[in-house]
């Protein structure tokens, strides 16, 4: 078995392997863009080939993350994995993921992520699940708002346009966000300007609900439909403050002639509860994993995200994917961190792919403790781990790929 690099020449057969490999057929072309393969970067592709022919693929995508202190950083977005039904449980996939971890090694990248169809697969590559959302429904009858007891109102007004009339409002909102978010993607231009992934990024049919200030200068939107038994659906909210946030929420659950509103992607922590006057009007769905995290030069990034408590841990990581194992020295001071290889006797062991679910705030270690997965060498130990990898809110993504 061969493992390559793809061009741009191999872009239909890289298509057709990868949808072979899922059981399906490539989409029909639709005006104005909206597959979801146009953005695939062919400079970033693998094949794996046996007997002259295509059984496997593998793409990265070049965003950036926000990590905890609003620090943008390069992280390759890993999509497009498969491997045909003929060729599985033959090494394939994990000669594919081991190649491309050495890969992006060698670009100098000291992180990827993905979004994994199956749970169970990519923990073994080192990957961990570090950011989750949830679905927030909410009966409209029951939707009536509690008195606000502290929060300010935002200044402004919603106005509703269709998707195809704000394509640069959306573009521009959404990047102002995510640059505060820790754990959201960016959006590249070239995926709006080619309606790459999921609403309201594809021109599919959308009224969008944009909020501007008291300038008039945009602040956030809400992407949604209605079908005909009247339930809104909410593909995201985005906002750049939590009051912009309750705007919109206000405006989606006063629409007229609807019956329910589902919010398809809310973090666990949402407010939307405590501010409805019916703490049971929002019904909230159960946890799903969303980004998975995998570091590839743990000093690295263990430097790169910002802190907010001071302390030292002595991390003992094992990359058994890799056939790695490191033992860190991790000093935070005045909200940044060293990270050095020690010899001094553990606080915390862990797998890697534990490291990524810790890392960007939004798995306490102390639950990795009890269930089994991190073992703490001394009381106290765990609590200190919470303390610093906490983030300044809870990351969330909203960005497929």
């Amino acid at each position: 078995m061969e493992i390559r690099a793809t061009t741009e020449q191999d872009l239909d057969v890289f298509v057709d392997t990868v949808h072979t490999a899922f059981g399906r057929f490539p989409e029909t072309p639709i005006d104005g863009g909206g597959l979801w393969w146009s953005a695939l970067e062919m400079d970033r592709g693998l094949l794996a080939m046996a007997d002259g022919r295509p059984v496997g693929t593998a793409a990265a995508y070049s965003f950036e993350l926000t990590l905890p202190g609003g620090i943008p950083v390069p992280a390759p977005g890993v999509s497009a994995v498969g491997v045909l039904p003929s060729h599985r449980r033959q090494g394939v996939l994990s000669a594919m993921m081991r190649h491309q971890l050495t890969e992006l090694r060698a670009r100098g990248e000291f992180l990827s992520v993905l979004l994994a169809t199956e749970a169970v697969i990519y923990r073994r590559f080192g990957y961990g699940p570090a950011t989750y959302t949830r679905r927030l429904t909410v009966q409209r009858h029951q939707a009536t708002f509690a008195l606000p007891r502290a929060q300010a109102s935002a200044t402004g007004l919603v106005e509703v346009l269709r998707r195809a009339e704000c394509g640069e409002i959306l573009e521009e909102v959404y990047d102002r966000y995510r640059r505060a978010q820790p754990g959201a993607l960016s959006r590249p231009h070239r995926w709006w300007a080619l309606g790459a992934g999921q609403p309201p990024v594809t021109p599919a049919p959308r009224y969008v609900a944009v909020h501007r200030d008291g300038d008039g200068v945009p602040d956030g939107y809400a992407s949604y439909s209605i079908d005909e038994s009247g339930t809104l659906t909410v593909d995201e909210t985005i906002a750049t403050d939590d009051a912009v946030s309750t705007a919109l929420s206000r405006f989606l659950l006063g629409h007229d002639l609807v019956t329910e509103v589902v919010f398809k992607h809310v973090p666990s922590d949402h407010p939307l509860r405590w501010q409805l006057a019916d703490f049971n009007a929002g019904q909230l769905g159960t946890d799903i994993d969303w980004l998975w995290v995998r570091l590839l030069d743990i000093p690295r990034a263990l430097t790169a995200r910002g802190w907010f408590t001071d302390g030292e841990l002595v991390l003992d990581v094992a990359d058994p994917f890799l056939g790695e194992h490191g033992r860190y020295l991790l000093t935070v001071r005045d909200s940044h961190a060293e990270c050095v290889p020690t010899d001094r006797e553990p606080d915390l062991s862990l797998d890697v792919s534990d490291l990524g679910s810790i890392y960007l705030g939004g798995t306490a270690p102390s639950m990795l403790v009890a269930a089994g997965h991190i073992q703490a060498h001394r009381p106290g130990a765990a609590a200190l781990a919470d303390a610093l990898f906490r983030a300044e809110r809870s990351p969330h993504c909203l960005h497929w790929f």
